[in-house]
């Protein structure tokens, strides 16, 4: 899954990324920049 590195500002591959629920129901893909470790955050589209 790829998402946007806010510290390296640009887009890489997650690395170790999981999928998770929001409170409000919606899914998401967590996991870390393969670079800096930073967390990355990507909201998914409803189905």
């Amino acid at each position: 899954m790829e998402g946007y590195c806010l510290k390296c500002k640009e887009k890489k591959e997650m690395k170790d990324a999981t999928k998770v629920k929001m409170k409000n129901g919606r899914d998401a893909m967590k996991g870390k920049c393969p670079a800096c470790g930073t967390g990355m955050f990507k909201i998914l589209g409803s189905k």
